[in-house]
């Protein structure tokens, strides 16, 4: 393992969002080990934060400003650990840029620190999917060698991560358009790139800007050396080089455009859905780019058993079939998961969240086409869809589900897959799905 804790030891940190989620915990954890001088500040009240603090209350190198930001926090301070969703131009970062603070975020940390080779993925939909598609072929591969997962993925630090490093390492790393915010920072992007595609999303946080939100995202590939590989599909490529007009770059990467036709017809994925081929496809196209043959990749796609929350199966009652959506978070992203698993008008919908600004129009004629029956859980996108649908809204997911056994018959697909955010209502991203999820075992 190599040794991180010179660059660290001595240094004065502030972890700008401690959070619930288990990363910033595990990056400030590390931190405090490597003898850093650590100020943790986050929005959130030490009662709110309970959870994280007890894991790091044996560390005396860290000091709590809970419940606000204070600028005395971002002056004189080597660097300033941002979590995903603080804005760039956040008036607290502003401070430590003028001060000459490093701004840093843990996923690109990593990537600087490690030097190891970078298969990274983004886009607004499939990223986690292709991201756990890349690692799981890999590691049937390379029989124990060490092939590390990180970015956006539940419950991993970044900077954990550092200790399992060795010089023969690669990392897969899920990005989303925050984290990619770390990697403009520093000006690098991932060795090998998959673009998934882009759609609208986040609305709230870009002020209704795409363009915003593609700049965040286009750092995936604007800084890769010519030696780099961008794997995407046409249409974002299109829009790629119509973000690359007027600006300083080249493109000089090797681009490879991908759709689902590059799989073979007896290619079998366990997950439903023609845009779960084309994750797959895309998933075949960064491990061709490594190295792998065909053989070792579709051997290990076939035993891929999909991600936790995108249209997870869960089993089967009565003959009515049950799948985990959580991560559906946007309109588009629910038609997707109910044109992968409808059979005609049968699916009992489970749907509703917190509005992220996303129009659901588009979702409303494929539940009319689809959906049996629509049942809602309360959300400020809830009550933007009440009016354009029929449906019935219960005030919790067990009432939901509830009613949807009621009324789903034997050949039916019971679908959670809200099209809206958790925020406001749930301890976390995930909390959602592991309700639901927990909810459905006492069904089964």
């Amino acid at each position: 393992m190599l040794d991180f804790r010179e660059y660290f030891r001595g240094k004065k940190i502030t972890v700008m969002g401690l959070g619930l989620l288990g990363r910033g915990v595990g990056d400030t954890a590390f931190l405090a080990e490597c003898g850093a001088e650590i100020i943790v500040t986050d929005m959130k009240s030490k009662e709110a934060l309970e959870e994280s603090l007890t894991k790091l209350s044996g560390f005396s190198n860290i000091t709590y400003v809970l419940g606000e930001h204070r600028p005395e926090d971002f002056t004189g301070r080597d660097i300033i650990l941002k979590a995903s969703g603080v804005s760039l131009v956040s008036s607290y970062i502003e401070i430590a840029r003028k001060d000459g603070a490093e701004i840093a975020m843990s996923g690109a940390l990593f990537a600087k620190l490690s030097g190891v080779p970078i298969i990274g993925v983004t886009g607004t939909r499939g990223k986690s999917t292709v991201t756990h598609m890349i690692h799981h072929v890999l590691t049937q591969v390379t029989e124990g060698a060490p092939v590390l997962l990180g970015g956006n993925v539940r419950g991993v630090s970044n900077l954990q991560l550092l200790r399992d490093v060795h010089e023969d390492s690669i990392a897969v790393m899920e990005l989303d358009s925050w984290q990619l915010q770390g990697f403009g920072e520093y000006k690098i992007s991932p060795h090998v790139a998959v673009f998934t595609n882009f759609m609208e999303d986040h609305m709230n946080y870009y002020g209704g800007n795409m363009d915003a939100y593609f700049a965040d995202k286009a750092h995936i590939f604007m800084h890769q050396e010519d030696s780099g590989v961008l794997i995407t599909t046409e249409t974002v490529f299109s829009r790629t080089k119509e973000f690359a007009k007027g600006k300083d770059i080249t493109l000089g990467q090797e681009v490879r455009l991908v759709d689902s036709s590059i799989l073979p017809d007896d290619c079998l994925l366990a997950m439903p859905g023609e845009h779960n081929r084309l994750n797959a496809a895309l998933a075949t196209e960064a491990l061709r780019a490594i190295g792998l043959t065909d053989d070792e990749i579709f051997a290990g796609l076939a035993t891929f058993p999909g991600v936790p929350g995108r249209l997870e199966y869960l089993g089967e009652k009565d003959g009515v079939r049950i799948y985990n959506d959580n991560n559906a978070t946007t309109p588009q992203a629910t038609i997707q998961g109910i044109t992968a698993v409808a059979h005609g008008k049968n699916v009992i919908l489970i749907a509703g969240g917190s509005y992220k600004e996303v129009d659901p129009t588009p979702l409303v004629s494929v539940m009319n086409e689809y959906c049996k029956k629509v049942l809602l859980i309360p959300g400020t996108g809830t009550e933007v869809l009440k009016e354009m649908i029929d449906a019935e809204e219960f005030e919790t997911i067990e009432g939901a589900v509830k009613a949807g056994f009621t009324v789903a018959t034997s050949g039916d697909i019971l679908l959670f897959s809200p099209a809206f955010a958790s925020f406001g209502s749930f301890k976390n991203e995930y909390d959602r799905g592991d309700q639901f999820g927990n909810i459905i075992s006492r069904f089964l």
